[in-house]
């Protein structure tokens, strides 16, 4: 079988990959590259657990080809932190009690990013939405949506004291 050498732009570093045409890029970063944060489930872009940021955008990497991502920005749960230190969503999830299991938290707070970085004033209903692809057995969302409002809520402020 064919091989392709591809070169992934991940959290901001560049890995050179050799991978077969039909390999998702889940598979890549899981097993390739070691970067589980990004969860495995359905195979079939109906849970969310499995999503990145692709150029900005919140997308399942289960049905994604390694290939299609070339020349791209992805960025995986690993690389959202800085220098080790939670970005205001992630910490908001901690501290609004969003994370129960933690299986469906990785590919949340990166959906909520995106949709934070798209909409820096948040409505209840369109966090509701920008989650909706996102699935989650213990919380009732309801923690998970006051986290967003609350992260929003922090980044807002210090946008007006910069």
């Amino acid at each position: 079988m064919s091989r392709l050498a591809l070169s992934l732009r991940i959290n901001g570093v560049t890995h050179d990959v050799l991978t077969e045409p039909h390999r998702t890029l889940l598979d890549v970063l899981r097993d390739d590259l070691g970067l589980t944060g990004t969860k495995e489930n359905c195979l079939e872009a109906e849970c969310g657990v499995c999503t990145i940021l692709l150029d900005g955008r919140a997308v399942n990497s289960c049905i994604l080809l390694a290939a299609q991502c070339q020349g791209r920005e992805i960025v995986t749960i690993e690389g959202l932190a800085r220098a080790g230190v939670f970005v205001p969503l992630q910490q908001a999830f901690v501290d609004h009690g969003a994370v129960q299991c933690g299986y469906c938290i990785p590919g949340m707070i990166l959906a909520a990013q995106a949709y934070l970085d798209e909409c820096p004033e948040p409505t209840d209903d369109g966090i509701r939405e920008a989650l909706a692809g996102n699935l989650c057995r213990c919380t009732g969302y309801q923690k998970i949506t006051d986290a967003v409002t609350a992260a929003a809520r922090g980044l807002a402020r210090a946008r007006t004291t910069q």
